[in-house]
């Protein structure tokens, strides 16, 4: 059981790395390297209104994951003999693993400004990317869209 438990510990530690690895942006100033060098459809528009939302955290799997093997590892200390001993394993992987799925999302969610623009032609579109930049109603702003993608920028 040693053996098992350096194992599942080494991979917690790993998936706990990809966790932070695999947290994709939604920031209007940050690229993709596959976006970089893309050309964009540029169109102006006035800011009509922003709105506070979060943004919901990853559901990848790996905090699910991580947190059973831990879970697991844990459990598997409790209990008398054999059959204790795998009734606490499977607890405590269970346990452990709804624990890590929500540790994931909570860890990935992040808060994210809904951006209402009026552009140029009286269409109106809404975006939805993260709050690192302010915008404010009735400032000028470009909305850039490519490949699915469209951010608002200044």
């Amino acid at each position: 059981m040693k053996v098992f438990a350096k194992i599942a510990i080494a991979g917690a530690i790993a998936a706990s790395a990809l966790i932070s690895g695999c947290a994709s942006t939604t920031s209007g100033s940050v690229y993709s390297a596959g976006q970089a060098g893309r050309e964009q459809t540029v169109r102006m528009g006035v800011v009509e209104s922003v709105r506070q939302v979060t943004i919901e955290g990853s559901k990848s799997g790996v905090g699910t994951i991580a947190g059973g093997a831990i879970g697991g590892v844990a459990g598997s200390n409790i209990g008398g003999g054999n059959r204790g001993s795998a009734v606490g394993t499977i607890l405590g992987a269970v346990a452990g693993g709804l624990a890590g799925n929500a540790i994931e999302q909570s860890t990935t969610k992040k808060q994210g400004l809904e951006i209402t623009v009026k552009l140029d032609n009286g269409e109106l579109r809404a975006v939805t990317q993260d709050a690192d930049e302010s915008f404010r109603p009735g400032e000028r702003v470009r909305l850039l869209s490519g490949n699915g993608v469209t951010r608002v920028t200044h």
